[in-house]
């Protein structure tokens, strides 16, 4: 049963409506040219815009929203005040707008305009004297280049009504009129023509009430429209909206009345998705279903987004589509789908923002418009259904399910994709005819007759009800086609409810375990809100390692936006204070999935899942449709004075200001309906509903961090000036946040790499931010620009600035994008090479083969500069030419701001504490300049005397092949595929007797385009009859970090050398046996402790996500790798080398023990495995028979790495140590006599066997296992 409601003494926060707005022309101010407007003088007046003006709005205030005219006048005539004649198409139009609060919140404006009679005779001889005088200067200055030098000023047309009397304005007139088109076309005159100016009657509401709204205003001016007057007074419906009809309370809906009818809307309820009124079929039909999902996930991403379209509330339904498909999320940027005029500044402001302008032009397009922020730009043409996404845009996670999810929906309400576009189906010809279509009369005949079934008894039953509320007629139309409107309203919002369901739903899936990754970390409010930005509220990284690697792009780059920050954050707060409402709707719905147990225990490789509520929030939606649960007050008459009020058809009258001014109970009908409402059931808004108060929302809502919503919908100078500064102090605050979040994210995961935690997604995520950064970047250097550039504002001014140097010394040489030849003395001395100069790098990034866009090679640049440690210095020296920036930038420009961009930069140069390798890794197809540097023991004196000596580099990218150094030097230079980060370095040279021979200290090979220097530590002898008789050495590499070009010494933190010998003289390397001095040697517990480090290491590495591994072949031959850790175990307790007359290895260790062991096998007297003493024999052999001559301590590694491979080692080992040759060569105390310590070893070498360990090329080259 429905049951009366009212709110008549209510607060505004529980009314349907807050004001009532009437603008347009004021006939007292005059006319006024809209400025703003981007008109040209050349147009005719008629076809120019004016300023408009509120000309009433009710209430005065209202205690939490009050007024902002400027805004509302701005939005709701947002190209300001237009005229017509009577031969002019004078269609009225219905738009809306929204303007988002400092809080957040929004509020909705509906305006329906139409065109008005001027019945003032002052504002129509202004138009006339416009005229002729446009007609006037338009010859006058027709022999001229430029007709705008002679248009008449802004304050010459601004006083024209006062300057000019009726008799100059006679004489205009006289003149003839001319036969050009440009004063042909909108001609006006006073005495044949009549002239209309636009109005727009406006409601403010606190909710989305699209369809009420429009119906309501739609009523209203048809009956302005309408010859007969109406069966009230205007300002009686006016006050019944304002004050007598409420907010349906959740989950139910109301009936009010409009002028012509009743007139329903509903709330969804308390568990449902908030009211969403806009038709998102209408946007899915505008730009089509996969067109709309890549918007959405721009907006995601929060990029940029324009939309363009002839029609503002085409513009309105876009945006508000987006917008309402983000739920759980919210948009915090700057949010105007509909932007006035006057506020076209916004367009140049460097944070995301959706922004809707009106295309005036047909031609217009975005090559043809000036805008300055292109590189991370989403351009949307609603007209064209063309959508044009930024750069390196991710797939949205399943989006080809997704987008065959929602044709479906689509499909089942008569709406089909084609080909990027949406298009209706039309309704079959041989179909029943519907019900609608009969005539009321022989429907309830045949009822009588028993005829009807029961749905058709229903059908009856709504076309009776229809037809008491529209007396047969709805406003001129037939009751069959009033209730096909009716059902196309109730199609669209069932459609509406289950498009959004499917979004939600993918959301709940992707987002559905969050709580568990949410840190509380404060004890209380304050101490939160005191250090928020230092502290991580969210484990991004343990949250991306359980998503699946196809949606890590993605979720990467969103866990980093302001929308998914507040989200975590409000999830936080609800620790003190109420859950958001949005949020509180998606945590229950994912309580209710948990206890259905619909999530996947394996979240890694879930599955696409379909909304399975989709008929049930159709059901829901379609009851409070169907029948009311509520009907407000009827509007009544008022305590009015007699005579006012008076109808004129097609004028707008001038109201009551006084019964309209406040919602007292000034009639019996306010008092009889409020007693029939039900104190147990509260009306409630979004004010009464948010967990927050404002005060505390503003505080923590990211959008109150950097602007205030309000400020950006003033015109005034000093607001417009307030703005700019606030997005100068933006940027500065965005870039302090950023490289704080990537210096922290690089000290988490070394603490993830040191503390044995898995590292996770850190590789993902380090990318994330360093995007984020170019992004920023692009968005600093676009602010302010005076003319529009390429695509990137931050290239464009690299090639001007390249452009201006090279015109400053036109006779300097031209430069090689590499290094010179001094590099390599600097090398071989010892010293760090130079960094390059900023010129050669912007010339290689031109020169790279890679098809990269202008944004894509801005972003190379940055990515190069930042790898190099000299983004900071390199963006120093691009703002050092102060002319070229005044020249491309207006002076509010953040480059123009000297003290920001200091700390700007300062930002910037702490980023040089930590090294990337972004260039390095993703550019992977570019040609590198690489020189390598053999570097003898100096300090021995001998020359180096080598035969044909050659390098191959290998890094994780490929190697570079065999390179011959060309004779009598220590050096080569070449150009290869980039390799990557370089880990391993194969020297050697032909056998050519004794005399070729060298003691190398290291190889040094330096990049010569990121300026990476890399140290192959060797310190061993290099030839035959010297050392371990190697022609060859397998060299590991390791990075060098050297200090700032003002830094002249030695690089820092070198790491020791790898078996360098101690004295000239000892032939034996690290792998000798018998030739290290007591002190050198390890304690059994030191050894023990490093074999342990090694494995600990190779698990840790097998462990991180694949990105992150790094250099397994480091791990294992490096410093610390567990070859040399094994040596140091065969070292261990071993009994002098005298006995063998010579330097013995360990390798020889190993010869013998498996001649003894072939010798036993001979002789039937083995013992143990005869299958595993056949793989030790066999890959020792087969190692000894190689073609490679890599020395005893290279056939040494080769063997150990192989048995990793193979997952052998642990079983040789223990095989070694039981043979008698190890009884005879190691002391009792020996760690290799200790049957405990070698069967502890095995188990800890067993670990290894459950991990694929793949070998370099550079290690097991030319050998046949």
């Amino acid at each position: 049963m429905m049951t009366g409601i009212t709110s008549g003494t209510g607060s505004a926060s529980c009314r349907f409506a807050h004001y009532f707005v009437v603008c347009g022309l004021d006939t007292k101010t005059g006319l006024e040219p809209e400025e703003q407007a981007g008109e040209s003088f050349e147009q005719s007046p008629i076809r120019r815009s004016f300023k408009s003006k509120v000309l009433a709005h009710y209430p005065e205030s209202t205690e939490r929203r009050p007024f902002n005219r400027d805004a509302v006048n701005m939005l709701c005539m947002p190209r300001g005040l237009s005229f017509r004649t009577q031969t002019d198409d004078r269609v009225p139009f219905f738009h809306s707008f929204t303007v988002s609060q400092d809080d957040g919140t929004r509020f909705y404006g509906f305006v329906q305009t139409y065109y008005e009679e001027v019945t003032s005779a002052q504002i129509t001889m202004a138009m006339q004297t416009l005229h002729q005088m446009h007609r006037v200067e338009h010859h006058s200055s027709s022999s001229s280049t430029s007709s705008s030098a002679s248009s008449p000023s802004t304050s010459s047309m601004d006083s024209l009504v006062n300057s000019l009397d009726e008799s100059d304005a006679d004489s205009l007139a006289e003149r003839p009129l001319s036969a050009c088109p440009c004063c042909a076309t909108g001609f006006f005159q006073s005495a044949q023509d009549t002239l209309y100016a636009s109005k727009a009657l406006c409601l403010l509401t606190p909710l989305p009430f699209l369809q009420a709204s429009r119906h309501f205003l739609t009523q209203l001016h048809q009956a302005v429209a309408a010859s007969d007057a109406p069966p009230l007074p205007l300002e009686s419906y006016i006050h019944n909206i304002l004050y007598e009809v409420p907010v349906p309370p959740p989950g139910r809906s109301l009936r009010f009345h409009g002028v012509q009818g009743p007139i329903m809307c509903q709330q969804p309820g308390q568990e449902e998705l908030p009211l969403g009124d806009y038709p998102l079929g209408e946007a899915f039909s505008l730009l089509g279903v996969e067109n709309l999902v890549r918007l959405l996930t721009s907006v995601l991403l929060e990029s940029q987004v324009l939309l363009l379209s002839n029609d503002y509330q085409r513009l309105m339904t876009v945006a508000e589509s987006i917008s309402t498909l983000l739920f759980p999320f919210q948009w915090w940027h700057i949010y105007l789908p509909v932007l006035p005029a006057s506020l076209h500044h916004l367009l140049d402001a460097p944070v995301p923002f959706i922004i809707g302008i009106q295309r005036r032009d047909a031609s217009a397009q975005r090559s043809t418009m000036d805008l300055s922020h292109e590189a991370n730009l989403c351009f949307v043409d609603i007209d064209n259904h063309h959508v044009d996404l930024p750069e390196d845009l991710p797939l949205f996670p399943d989006q080809l399910e997704l987008i065959q999810e929602l044709n479906e929906v689509l499909l089942r309400f008569g709406l089909q994709t084609h080909a990027g576009a949406t298009i209706t189906n039309k309704p079959d010809p041989a179909a029943p005819p519907c019900l609608s279509s009969l005539v009321l009369e022989d429907l309830m005949e045949d009822r009588r007759n028993g005829n009807l079934g029961r749905e058709q008894l229903a059908v009856l039953e709504r076309l009776q009800a229809l037809a008491r509320r529209c007396g047969g007629t709805a406003g001129g139309k037939t009751l069959g086609r009033a209730f096909e409107e009716e059902e196309e309203e109730l199609k669209e919002a069932k459609m509406n409810v289950q498009l959004r369901e499917v979004f939600a739903g993918r959301f709940a899936t992707l987002f559905g375990r969050y709580e568990e990754f949410v840190i509380h970390s404060a004890p209380d409010l304050e101490s939160w809100l005191s250090n928020r930005e230092g502290v991580s509220n969210f484990d991004k990284g343990s949250f991306l390692s359980t998503q699946p690697t196809q949606h890590l792009h993605f979720l990467s780059r969103f866990l980093e936006t302001a929308m998914f920050s507040s989200f975590v954050d409000s999830k936080v707060l609800s620790r003190w204070a109420d859950r958001d409402p949005i949020q509180r709707v998606f945590d229950r719905r994912l309580e209710k999935d948990r206890l259905y147990d619909t999530f996947e225990d394996d979240p890694g490789n879930r599955r696409y899942r379909k909304c399975a509520v989709l008929h049930e929030s159709a059901q829901a939606v379609e009851r409070r449709l169907l029948k009311a649960d509520h009907t407000a007050i009827h509007p009544h008459l008022l305590d009015m004075r007699i005579g006012q009020g008076r109808h004129h058809q097609g004028c707008f009258p001038r109201l009551q200001a006084d019964v309209l001014a406040q919602g007292h109970n000034t009639t019996k009908w306010s008092g009889r309906n409020a007693r029939r409402s039900d104190p147990r059931k509260p009306v409630t808004s979004p004010e009464t509903t948010s967990g927050l108060d404002n005060d505390l929302r503003e505080k923590y809502s990211p959008g109150r961090r950097s602007l205030r919503q309000s400020k950006l919908l003033d015109p005034s100078p000093s607001a417009v000036t307030q703005t700019k500064r606030g997005f100068v102090d933006g940027l500065l605050r965005e870039c302090r946040l950023k490289t704080r979040r990537m210096l922290m994210e690089r000290m988490g995961k070394e603490r993830a790499e040191s503390s044995q935690v898995e590292a996770g997604i850190t590789g993902l995520q380090e990318n994330t931010l360093i995007h984020s950064i170019c992004v920023l970047l692009e968005r600093t250097w676009a602010h302010g620009l005076k003319m529009k550039q390429k695509r990137s504002a931050l290239w464009s001014h690299l090639l001007h600035y390249q452009a201006n140097e090279e015109k400053a010394e036109p006779g300097s040489p031209a430069e090689s994008p590499v290094s010179g030849g001094s590099d390599s003395r600097r090398l071989r001395d010892g010293l760090p090479p130079p960094k390059g100069s900023f010129a050669q790098e912007i010339r290689f990034v031109q020169t790279m083969n890679e098809s990269l866009s202008e944004v894509g090679r801005a972003r190379a640049w940055v990515y190069l500069a930042l790898e190099k440690k000299l983004l900071s210095q390199h963006l120093k020296l691009l703002l050092t030419n102060q002319d070229l920036l005044r020249q491309l930038y207006k002076p509010h420009a953040f480059l123009l701001c000297e003290e920001e961009r200091e700390q700007f930069l300062f930002h910037l140069l702490s980023l040089n504490t930590v090294d990337y390798f972004c260039f390095t890794r993703t550019f992977t197809s570019i040609s590198i300049p690489y020189r390598v540097v053999i570097m003898p023991m100096k300090k021995l004196s001998i020359a180096m005397a080598m035969s044909n000596p050659w390098v191959c580099v290998s890094g994780e990218l490929g190697d570079s092949g065999i390179r011959q150094i060309p004779k009598n030097t220590q050096e080569i230079y070449f150009h290869c595929q980039n390799l990557g980060r370089l880990s391993t370095l194969q020297l050697g040279q032909e056998n050519s007797g004794l005399l070729a021979k060298c003691l190398v200290d290291c190889v040094i090979v330096h990049n010569e385009i990121t300026g990476h220097t890399y140290r192959f530590p060797c310190g061993r002898w290099l030839g035959k009859g010297v050392g371990d008789g190697s022609l060859e050495r397998v060299l590991i590499g390791q990075l060098v970090s050297p200090g700032g070009e003002e830094d002249s010494g030695r690089w820092a933190g070198t790491p020791p050398e790898q078996g360098s010998p101690p004295q000239i003289g000892l032939t034996g390397g690290l792998g000798s046996l018998g030739r290290c001095s007591s002190h050198n040697r390890l304690s059994s517990v030191q050894v023990q402790e490093e074999i342990r480090e090694a494995v600990n290491n190779l698990v840790k590495h097998f462990h991180k996500a694949e990105p992150e591994r790094g250099n397994l072949t480091a791990l294992l031959c490096g410093e610390v790798g567990l070859v040399r850790s094994l040596e140091q175990l065969l070292l261990h307790g071993f009994k002098s080398s005298r006995l063998f007359q010579r330097s013995v290895f360990i390798w020889d260790f190993v010869e013998k023990a498996v001649v003894s062991m072939e010798t036993a096998d001979q002789m039937g007297d083995l013992q143990g495995s005869t299958e595993l003493c056949d793989s030790m024999c066999h890959y020792v052999n087969a190692i000894n028979a190689t073609s490679r001559n890599i020395g005893k301590e290279g056939k040494f590694q080769l063997w150990v790495c192989l048995g990793v491979r193979d997952q052998l080692l642990s079983l040789w080992l223990p095989l070694l140590a039981e043979s008698h040759l190890a009884a005879r060569l190691y002391e009792e105390t020996a760690l290799f006599r200790d049957r405990a310590a070698v069967h502890s070893l095995s188990r800890l070498l067993h670990t290894l066997r459950e991990f694929p360990i793949a070998l370099e090329t550079a290690l097991v080259k030319g050998v046949d296992l």
